[in-house]
């Protein structure tokens, strides 16, 4: 089976181990509309191949993923898709469709791992987790809702009450703390991620597939039923009716003037 090339990212097969990385270093990973399809296109060819037991999800350079591709806010409406819900509803394909994979996913983190980042980490079943990266969830102060149904994966993997807390007010949050929530499974040193990562990789493939996979399949049956995933399909609504928000709006120039002076070159 031939792996198909990918703009935005790459899968790598060998034996009972996929990888699928994000490869835009120099932008720091974004999740824009090309990639988010790009994501959901690998994980469906990953798990076509029933040989395969773990597959590891990183990104390339210094960061996991800055999260949404922002660079379309304020655009005219003539530069956006035909079908803008589909468009917003590609965040939430991606994410099912990660979560749906057979094999078991592993996340490496280092450096940003920001707003749509972050959900799609909380699609992967174990996530490890370099002691210097640093998440957030700035979607209120860009004027939208946390889509592609991360509410529901922040309330599995931290509870309600930090779901809350940290979507409503954005503020970032480290290594150590994201493992203390429950949210990763192991904080090391950054120049160990590669290898951690990979020690847990071969611990996980010395395991019977059979048993292995069901326990996933179980967990995720339990959780889905407890949160009501399928509610997401209405993620887009929200998403859309947030960016013609006037209030909205204002946030999101806010916070991109924010960004962009924290990135000017100083004198």
């Amino acid at each position: 089976m031939s792996i198909p090339a990918f703009k935005t990212l790459k899968v790598e097969i060998e034996g009972q181990l996929g990888r699928l990385t994000l490869t835009q270093p120099e932008r720091l990973n974004p999740l824009g509309s090309d990639t988010l399809t790009e994501i959901a296109e690998a994980a469906h060819f990953l798990d076509r191949d029933r040989d395969l037991k773990v597959v590891v999800v990183s990104g390339e350079g210094r960061a996991f993923s800055a999260g949404a591709d922002v660079s379309s806010f304020g655009q005219a409406d003539g530069e956006g898709p035909a079908d803008p819900r589909h468009d917003a509803d590609r965040g939430r394909v991606m994410a099912d469709a990660m979560e749906n994979l057979s094999a078991v996913t592993v996340a490496s983190i280092r450096g940003h791992c920001v707003g749509g980042g972050v959900v799609l980490a909380a699609t992967c079943d174990l996530r490890v987790v370099a002691s210097d990266a640093r998440f957030s969830i700035p979607e209120i102060d860009l004027g939208i809702p946390l889509a592609w149904g991360g509410i529901p994966r922040l309330v599995r993997e931290v509870g309600p009450a930090l779901t809350k807390e940290l979507v409503m007010t954005c503020r970032p949050f480290g290594a150590e703390e994201a493992r203390a929530a429950g949210f990763v499974n192991r904080v090391v040193d950054p120049e160990e991620l590669d290898s951690e990562v990979e020690k847990l990789v071969e611990t996980l493939l010395e395991k019977p597939k059979l048993a292995l996979l069901s326990t996933k399949r179980h967990t995720n049956a339990v959780t889905s039923e407890m949160l009501g995933m399928t509610r997401s399909w209405s993620d887009a609504d929200g998403l859309l009716a947030g960016l013609r928000d006037p209030e909205g709006k204002a946030s999101a120039a806010r916070y991109l003037e924010r960004v962009r002076s924290r990135s000017s070159p100083k004198n």
